[in-house]
């Protein structure tokens, strides 16, 4: 267990501040544990698909900066609640008017677009603690704290904490709008290292131009190296179809 002190300190180095009555702040926004004072309702939080073209109007085009992804048509895309609804219902909104949780679910302050992987099955109902982007996570945590201040919504330690950690490395909490239509290298969208370049192994073995590489393919393109020096690594993601 941590010693008063120890607190103290992680405290002070947070920039938690405290207030009257033992009152806990960190930047502006009330520290509390979340709690369920009525019943979560999905419906007392309806908000119009309509919304959508605000939130486009905002970005200035159909881009979901939690992955840098620009999408075709905003069918591709989910309106996202930048926090939550049943975690606003949790700190606080859930003792607020029915007109204050309509005014919340279409207050484009908290919503942007993701795909429905990122959306549904990846942030969810998570936290900050529990969830942040692989981009635009300056923004995120910024635009959690300015929609929590802005309703009054206390935030649990744990998130706070992750806040802070995310913040304390930033140089600036704006989102970052990639180009679209450029390839992901100048686009700079941060994948993963891959093995290999599928597209040198197509231009070096697909005779056909078929988009694959067949058995006999693969022969005849190890018969032209022959005698020649050997690549330092085998293109390891090129489809090889077999007939």
């Amino acid at each position: 267990m941590k010693s008063s002190g120890t607190w103290i300190a992680l405290i002070a180095a947070l920039g938690i501040q405290a207030k009257a009555l033992g009152q806990e702040t960190y930047r502006g926004v009330r520290i509390a544990a979340e709690v369920r004072c009525t019943p979560y309702d999905r419906d007392d939080y309806a908000y119009p698909q309509s919304v959508e073209s605000q939130i486009i109007a905002g970005i200035g085009k159909i881009y979901g900066p939690y992955t840098g992804q620009c999408f075709a048509t905003a069918r591709e895309t989910d309106i996202e609640h930048i926090v939550s609804l049943s975690e606003a219902h949790d700190s606080g909104l859930c003792s607020a008017s029915a007109a204050t949780k309509t005014r919340f679910a279409r207050d484009v302050l908290n919503l942007t677009l993701a795909s429905p992987r990122v959306n549904r099955y990846e942030k969810g109902a998570k936290d900050a603690a529990e969830w942040q982007p692989q981009r635009n996570a300056c923004w995120f945590a910024n635009r959690t704290l300015e929609v929590r201040r802005k309703y009054g919504l206390s935030i649990d330690r744990r998130e706070a904490i992750a806040i802070e950690n995310t913040l304390a490395g930033c140089a600036s909490t704006e989102m970052v709008v990639l180009e679209c239509g450029l390839p992901a290298e100048t686009r700079n969208t941060a994948q993963p290292p891959r093995r290999g370049n599928p597209i040198d192994a197509l231009e070096r073995w697909d005779d056909n131009r078929n988009g694959q590489i067949t058995c006999a393919e693969a022969r005849r393109g190890r018969g032209r190296n022959e005698g020649a020096t050997r690549p330092r690594s085998v293109p390891a993601i090129a489809t090889i179809a077999t007939r």
